[in-house]
């Protein structure tokens, strides 16, 4: 029997950047939420939480987490080479226990041909979701604004073959609103897509441009082939499915498929979506 004083909202992702953001506003906001997690000393301490432990690829784990739960906010889990399949375990587990709603973070360009073989993950995750009957509100976002800083090697360079394609890169802080926002009243959002998107689309010559601005920090972009790209990455050692997966960020952006600017978190969040500039000056006096 289901215990009545479960949340009847789960929340994944809590001990990270996004999933984290989310579960404070809905703290914040007095929601009552059942966060899920692989570590249960990494899940924050907030009012109004009980906290469950379910890995995606822990089936019986899930089930029982997800016992009683009618709406689940899922972030996609770490880059792995069996990611789709943890998903896949993760969403018929939901479906097993009844879960009527799912919100999942997705990507923006989705598509089992994406250029950006990441999306591709993201695809697959939304169609076995489609097919298991779950109502669902898939947030596209685009790459993280946070994240341009961290593509600036110690050089000061930014390097990959994007060409003088373009990014709509999107803060945090937007998308955890619109999460928090359409998982406290998820039914109007029930078969909805969204795009979350910055608003602008700017080449890796415009971002080094405002990171030199913001910081003061000299940097600039040089375009690599994607052999070059694969060579300057090698240092990592990191398998060959995931270089190609940190490759194919620069050509998606060359091929134009990152280039989209969605009215969509303006249009939700009634206000303008953060511009890159300000997301580095949040960054800086965070950091100081």
């Amino acid at each position: 029997m289901t215990d009545p004083q479960l949340p009847p909202l789960a929340v994944t992702g809590s001990s990270g950047r996004l999933g984290g953001r989310v579960a404070r506003l809905l703290a914040d906001a007095g929601v009552r939420q059942r966060l899920l997690v692989r570590d249960p000393a990494r899940a924050p301490q907030l009012p109004g939480t009980t906290v469950a432990t379910a890995p995606y690829g822990d089936g019986a784990a899930v089930r029982a987490a997800l016992a009683g739960v009618g709406t689940v906010f899922m972030v996609s889990g770490s880059e792995s080479a069996d990611r789709v399949e943890q998903h896949r375990s993760f969403l018929d587990a939901a479906a097993d226990t009844g879960v009527g709603h799912l919100v999942y973070l997705s990507f923006l360009g989705a598509a089992p041909d994406a250029t950006f073989l990441l999306a591709r993950d993201h695809w697959a995750t939304e169609e076995h979701a489609r097919s298991l009957g779950l109502a669902t509100t898939f947030l596209r976002d685009g790459l993280y604004a946070e994240d341009m800083l961290g593509m600036v090697g110690e050089d000061g360079v930014i390097r990959g073959p994007a060409g003088d394609g373009r990014a709509s890169v999107v803060a945090l802080d937007d998308i955890a609103a619109v999460a928090a926002l359409v998982l406290q009243d998820p039914v109007p959002h029930a078969g909805a897509v969204y795009d979350l998107t910055g608003p602008a689309a700017l080449t890796l010559d415009e971002i080094a441009e405002t990171i030199t601005a913001v910081t003061g920090r000299p940097v600039r972009y040089q375009l690599e082939t994607v052999a070059e790209a694969h060579a300057s990455r090698a240092e990592f050692e990191a398998p060959e499915w995931l270089v190609d997966a940190w490759v194919s960020t620069y050509t998606a952006i060359a091929a134009g498929e990152m280039a989209r600017v969605s009215s969509d978190v303006p249009d939700l969040l009634g206000r303008p979506a953060t511009p890159l500039a300000e997301v580095l000056r949040r960054t800086e006096a965070t950091a100081r």
